[in-house]
Protein backbone atom coordinates (compact mmCIF):
# COMPACT_ATOMS: atom_id res chain seq x y z
CA UNK A 1 0.00 0.00 0.00
CA UNK A 2 1.21 3.47 -1.06
CA UNK A 3 2.02 5.47 1.73
CA UNK A 4 2.03 9.45 1.91
CA UNK A 5 4.90 11.30 1.91
CA UNK A 6 5.96 12.90 5.02
CA UNK A 7 8.04 16.42 5.81
CA UNK A 8 9.25 18.15 8.50
CA UNK A 9 8.72 21.57 8.85
CA UNK A 10 11.64 23.51 10.81
CA UNK A 11 13.11 26.89 11.29
CA UNK A 12 16.17 26.95 13.21
CA UNK A 13 17.62 29.39 15.06
CA UNK A 14 16.46 32.34 16.51
CA UNK A 15 14.58 33.60 12.88
CA UNK A 16 10.86 33.94 14.72
CA UNK A 17 9.62 34.66 10.73
CA UNK A 18 7.42 31.81 10.18
CA UNK A 19 4.56 32.71 7.72
CA UNK A 20 6.46 31.12 4.92
CA UNK A 21 7.12 28.04 6.41
CA UNK A 22 3.24 28.19 7.43
CA UNK A 23 2.30 28.43 4.03
CA UNK A 24 4.64 25.62 2.77
CA UNK A 25 3.37 23.47 5.41
CA UNK A 26 -0.57 23.99 4.89
CA UNK A 27 0.56 23.40 0.68
CA UNK A 28 2.28 20.33 0.98
CA UNK A 29 -0.77 19.28 3.17
CA UNK A 30 -3.24 19.95 0.60
CA UNK A 31 -0.84 18.61 -1.73
CA UNK A 32 -1.39 15.01 0.11
CA UNK A 33 1.34 14.84 2.00
CA UNK A 34 2.04 14.04 6.31
CA UNK A 35 3.30 17.51 7.60
CA UNK A 36 4.89 18.37 11.13
CA UNK A 37 5.91 21.50 11.30
CA UNK A 38 7.89 22.13 14.22
CA UNK A 39 7.48 25.46 15.00
CA UNK A 40 10.17 28.55 15.47
CA UNK A 41 13.36 28.52 17.83
CA UNK A 42 14.18 24.79 16.78
CA UNK A 43 18.22 23.52 17.69
CA UNK A 44 19.70 21.67 14.94
CA UNK A 45 19.92 18.66 17.47
CA UNK A 46 15.63 19.34 18.09
CA UNK A 47 15.24 19.05 14.52
CA UNK A 48 17.21 15.85 13.71
CA UNK A 49 15.53 14.37 16.82
CA UNK A 50 12.11 15.33 15.27
CA UNK A 51 13.26 14.09 11.99
CA UNK A 52 13.88 10.51 13.51
CA UNK A 53 10.95 10.11 15.38
CA UNK A 54 8.66 10.71 12.84
CA UNK A 55 10.45 8.94 10.23
CA UNK A 56 10.36 11.57 7.19
CA UNK A 57 11.57 11.38 3.81
CA UNK A 58 12.13 15.20 3.63
CA UNK A 59 13.46 17.77 6.35
CA UNK A 60 12.59 21.51 4.99
CA UNK A 61 14.18 24.37 7.04
CA UNK A 62 13.04 27.54 6.75
CA UNK A 63 15.64 30.26 7.00
CA UNK A 64 15.78 33.89 6.63
CA UNK A 65 18.39 34.83 9.90
CA UNK A 66 21.52 34.97 8.26
CA UNK A 67 23.07 32.31 9.92
CA UNK A 68 22.18 29.06 7.49
CA UNK A 69 25.97 27.76 6.15
CA UNK A 70 26.85 27.19 10.26
CA UNK A 71 23.22 25.91 10.84
CA UNK A 72 22.20 23.98 8.01
CA UNK A 73 25.69 22.00 7.86
CA UNK A 74 25.02 21.31 11.39
CA UNK A 75 21.68 19.48 10.85
CA UNK A 76 23.19 17.61 7.47
CA UNK A 77 25.37 15.94 9.86
CA UNK A 78 22.97 15.31 12.25
CA UNK A 79 20.59 13.79 10.09
CA UNK A 80 23.30 12.12 8.42
CA UNK A 81 24.46 10.60 12.35
CA UNK A 82 20.90 9.36 13.10
CA UNK A 83 20.65 7.02 10.86
CA UNK A 84 16.83 6.43 10.19
CA UNK A 85 15.71 6.45 6.66
CA UNK A 86 17.90 9.04 5.69
CA UNK A 87 15.98 12.40 4.51
CA UNK A 88 16.10 14.31 1.84
CA UNK A 89 17.36 18.24 3.40
CA UNK A 90 15.54 20.95 1.53
CA UNK A 91 15.96 24.86 1.96
CA UNK A 92 13.91 28.12 1.61
CA UNK A 93 14.86 30.90 2.60
CA UNK A 94 17.04 34.02 1.73
CA UNK A 95 20.28 32.48 0.56
CA UNK A 96 23.07 34.14 -0.98
CA UNK A 97 24.47 32.33 -3.94
CA UNK A 98 27.61 32.47 -3.59
CA UNK A 99 26.75 30.27 -0.19
CA UNK A 100 24.84 27.51 -2.69
CA UNK A 101 27.61 25.40 -3.52
CA UNK A 102 28.59 24.95 0.46
CA UNK A 103 25.31 23.93 1.36
CA UNK A 104 24.57 21.44 -1.41
CA UNK A 105 28.08 19.76 -0.81
CA UNK A 106 27.66 19.28 2.60
CA UNK A 107 24.18 17.87 1.63
CA UNK A 108 20.96 19.82 0.57
CA UNK A 109 19.04 18.57 -2.41
CA UNK A 110 17.51 21.62 -2.99
CA UNK A 111 17.17 25.46 -2.56
CA UNK A 112 14.10 27.55 -2.98
CA UNK A 113 14.37 31.24 -3.00
CA UNK A 114 11.86 33.81 -2.69
CA UNK A 115 9.61 33.69 -5.66
CA UNK A 116 9.54 29.91 -6.07
CA UNK A 117 6.33 28.84 -6.23
CA UNK A 118 4.82 26.52 -4.14
CA UNK A 119 4.12 24.54 -7.00
CA UNK A 120 7.87 23.70 -8.06
CA UNK A 121 8.09 22.75 -4.56
CA UNK A 122 5.41 20.35 -3.91
CA UNK A 123 6.31 18.97 -7.90
CA UNK A 124 10.42 18.55 -6.92
CA UNK A 125 9.31 16.66 -3.42
CA UNK A 126 6.64 14.54 -5.45
CA UNK A 127 9.62 13.55 -8.12
CA UNK A 128 12.70 13.47 -5.41
CA UNK A 129 10.69 10.75 -2.62
CA UNK A 130 10.53 7.59 -4.31
CA UNK A 131 7.67 5.65 -2.45
CA UNK A 132 7.64 1.94 -2.59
Amino acid sequence: MLRNIRVLIAKPGLDGHDRGAKVIAHTLRDAGMDVIYTGIRQSPEMIAEAAFQEDVDIVGISILSGAHQQLIQEIAELLKKQGGNNPLLVVGGIIPSEDKKTLYECGVSEIFGPGTSTNEIVTFIKKSVNLQ
